[in-house]
């Protein structure tokens, strides 16, 4: 049976997920990765907006309040970056600040959740999801460090790092395309970009309905259009960059190839005792370079 033909997750994301009446099909992907039923009461911010075009289409993120007061920050991105990490860090430690409000105790820093879509190799490890915690444990006796009763009753929290920001982390490209839970279904359908008739995870009935790229209108569905022929485009440029840069590899490795046969050519004809300027006409190396071979310094 043909799968209906769905919109691009990370165009949806950025262009129709942001309007309340789309919320359910977010809402339903973050209660089945999070473990428990996920309002979203709004989107306070997208970065996105400030991006020039390339970033635009590499990676998108919204900011998320959730109905228990908790920020989420939800982030799709295709290609590899270096700093990746550094620049999650950076990212949380700016929004926990600029969201309290100035002169509010410490007690009412919002918790952060960060969750990473990505779709390139980051880092070493066989897994396609991955949890990040905060949590203190003994040096010596390796117990885990509690919150006391005053505190629980207090903060309204069991463990300490639920104080702290989450990080989940889905390397799209390592999923091996074989569901065996909702969650799995959901991240067979970011990177297939297609959900199967059985599939039965939150949120996943209504993105088939709604990012069927038949309903979708005349301007959405030219942007989006460009925006796949945008893909195309920097995909192509990526693997140019990386063809360019084989053959200057290639070239310099060949001339490189080809200095060392000279010298060792050189080397053999010094050790015959052939003269230094029958050499140079020889090799077409200069006759100080063959000066510094003889040293040993070439």
């Amino acid at each position: 049976m043909t799968q209906r033909k769905l919109i691009s997750f990370n165009w949806a994301i950025k262009k129709l997920l942001r309007s309340k009446a789309n919320f359910d099909i977010l809402e339903g992907f973050l209660s089945e990765l999070l473990f428990e039923d996920i309002k979203i009461i709004e989107i306070l911010e997208s970065e996105n907006d400030e991006n020039e075009d390339y970033d635009d289409y590499n990676r998108v993120e919204y900011l998320i309040k959730s109905n228990d007061n908790c920020n989420i920050i939800v982030e799709l991105q295709y290609d590899y970056e270096y700093e990746f990490m550094h620049r999650k860090l950076y990212r949380t430690s700016k929004i926990i600040t600029e969201h309290m409000k100035q002169g509010a105790p410490y007690s009412e820093v919002k918790k952060i959740i960060i969750i990473n879509i990505v779709y390139f190799d980051l880092g070493q490890g066989k897994d396609y999801v991955y949890k990040g915690t905060t949590n203190f444990i003994g040096i010596h006796e390796k117990d885990e460090l509690q919150l006391s009763q005053i505190q629980k009753g207090k903060l309204k929290k069991e463990s300490i790092f639920q104080l702290y920001s989450e990080y989940y982390l889905l390397k799209i490209n390592n999923f091996n395309d074989f569901a065996k839970n909702t969650l799995d279904e959901w991240i067979y359908f970011l990177k297939n970009e297609e959900i199967k008739p059985e599939f039965k995870a939150k949120g996943l009935k209504e993105a088939k309905d709604k990012l069927d790229i038949m309903k979708i209108s005349g301007s959405d569905l030219q942007s989006y259009n460009r925006h796949r022929e945008n893909l195309h485009y920097l995909a192509s440029m990526a693997k140019s960059v990386k063809i360019e840069a084989e053959e200057k590899n290639w070239k310099q490795g060949l001339a490189e190839g080809e200095k060392q046969a000279k010298f060792d050519i050189t080397k053999k004809m010094l050790i015959n005792g052939i003269d230094i300027e029958i050499i140079s006409d020889s090799t077409g190396l200069s006759i100080e370079e063959i000066k510094l071979i003889v040293k040993g310094e070439g």
